[in-house]
């Protein structure tokens, strides 16, 4: 099966005083078209670092990262921009959702860069937001949504890009632990019916259940891959 990210004895030194901190210290795993693969660890861990060079936000010392057939460590940063555009949507743990933008505004907003018209915009973040089950939320400020609700527009702004890979970090640390369960079982639905990946970051091994597999790292090594049992995702609203 073709893989959709790959990395090979991916190395990242930090020079702190004197001493050589080894952020990632010879990491190596593939991730296949339509996986939830979880990354997890404790702060300090290496495991933001290896997400920020799936990314291209970070540039390995040493190392190899191939994400939908792209060297990102080749990739210039315009290159960079451009694929990550093209390919990929974030959720992030803080919602970044603009308070002067109504929901359907918010999830629409990135399309703009692509030079969109407005209808075509609106009419595909309307589509997201049904998807997320936030039907009767649309017109709402994010000051008038919970934080699950706010994350769920989130979800469906990383979405509409149509992205071929999703990046998570730890896109439930503003929630409480009801809330979070709730976005987890929405990010399981959307990898099932939109067939997407998704790779997300987590310190918590409770929300890794959630995922199809579970990189366990510890000081810049993975140290444990877990398979775990596909469970079928409930939506609530």
């Amino acid at each position: 099966m073709e893989k959709v990210i790959e990395v090979r004895d991916l190395y990242k030194l930090y020079r702190v005083g004197d001493s050589i901190v080894r952020a990632l210290n010879g990491v190596s795993f593939e991730v296949y078209p339509g996986e939830f693969c979880a990354i997890v660890g404790t702060s300090g861990s290496g495991k933001s670092t290896l997400l920020n060079m799936l990314a291209g936000l970070e540039k390995p010392t040493k190392g190899e990262v191939i994400v939908g057939g792209q060297h990102m460590e080749h990739l210039n940063e315009d290159g960079l921009v451009k694929f990550r555009r093209e390919n990929v949507g974030f959720i992030f743990q803080s919602f970044h959702l603009i308070g002067t933008m109504n929901a359907l505004e918010n999830v629409a907003l990135p399309l703009s860069f692509r030079g969109e018209s407005k209808s075509v915009r609106l009419r595909k973040a309307d589509k997201m937001l049904n998807l997320v089950n936030l039907r009767k939320h649309k017109k709402h400020m994010p000051n008038q949504m919970s934080g699950g609700q706010q994350q769920r527009v989130g979800v469906a702004r990383a979405l509409v890009m149509d992205p071929k890979i999703i990046f998570a970090d730890e896109p439930t640390g503003n929630l409480d632990s009801h809330t979070s369960e709730e976005v987890m079982r929405l990010m399981q639905k959307v990898v099932r019916e939109q067939k997407k990946t998704l790779v997300m970051v987590t310190h918590d091994n409770h929300l890794a259940t959630y995922a199809d597999r579970v990189f366990h790292i510890i000081d810049g090594q993975i140290v444990k891959i877990e398979v775990n049992q596909r469970q079928e995702p409930r939506i609530y609203d």
